[in-house]
Parts: C-alpha cells; sequence; structure tokens
C-alpha cells in the first residue's frame, strides 16, 4: 500500500494504514460467497501526532461514530465487487472526510429579513387568521 498524500500539509504514511477484507453484501452472485471483497481500512486517529489538534478536535466532532474506543477510525466500502477498488474508495473517503474537517465552519452573518418578505409572512399570517376566523361558530 503506498503513502496517503492528504494535502501539501498532511500524508499518513501506510504503515499507519490497517486494511482488512471480508465477504461483501454488496453485488456478486454467486462469488459473493467466495471472495472477500469488501474493505474495512483502520486509522489511529487518537493520538495522532501528524494531525493539528483543532483539524483532529473537528474530526472527532464530525465523524466520532466511527471512531472506535481504542481510538481507530474506521472506514467501510463494499460497494465495487473487488478489493483494489473497494480499497482505493475507503482511501478517498479517508481524504475527502479529512478535508471536510481542514478548516473551521465559517461563521454565520447575522442579516435582516427583506421588506418584501416582511410582507409576505404578515399577508400569509393574515390569511390563515381569517380563514380561522371564518371557522369559528358565531355561538350564544
Amino acid at each position: 500500500m503506498l503513502n496517503l498524500v492528504v494535502n501539501n500539509r498532511l500524508t499518513i504514511p501506510a504503515e499507519e494504514l490497517q486494511a482488512t477484507f471480508s465477504r461483501s453484501s454488496g453485488p456478486g452472485g454467486q462469488n459473493v460467497n467466495k471472495v472477500n471483497s469488501r474493505v474495512t481500512l483502520r486509522w489511529q486517529v487518537g493520538d495522532q501526532p501528524r494531525l493539528p489538534p483543532d483539524w483532529q478536535r473537528r474530526l472527532l466532532a464530525r465523524h466520532g461514530n466511527r471512531i472506535t474506543r481504542e481510538g481507530e477510525l474506521l472506514v467501510h466500502s463494499d460497494r465495487y465487487r473487488d478489493q483494489p477498488r473497494n480499497l482505493e474508495d475507503c482511501r478517498q473517503r479517508l481524504v475527502q472526510w479529512l478535508l471536510e474537517c481542514e478548516a473551521p465552519p465559517r461563521e454565520r452573518k447575522k442579516t435582516r429579513p427583506t421588506y418584501g418578505s416582511q410582507l409576505r409572512r404578515l399577508d400569509t399570517k393574515r390569511r390563515v387568521a381569517d380563514k380561522k376566523s371564518g371557522r369559528r361558530s358565531l355561538g350564544d
């Protein structure tokens, strides 16, 4: 397996990635019962010195449900019928997840509703109120 280049700041050595193979539930016909085409890629992210702390924090927050108690990030793939393509799919997913978490999310700028949207909201409220008041019985 080759080193995984995420960007110019982060490259994951091949020794840190562990791939295991198992039987897939995906397509394959009768062959699916004989071939281990599903790939599970493991990467120790818990005590990772290569990953900056804030990047690691965002990764744990975003993909914490994929991380084991031992601190390993699991990536599964059984999209394709053969091991090499599933392995490459796992590697690409890991890169994608890391790039998603690299930069902090932008802060939302406060904006005011437009005059037109305020008028539309009030008009809709008025129509709904009229409709409901029309349903009221006149009573005693």
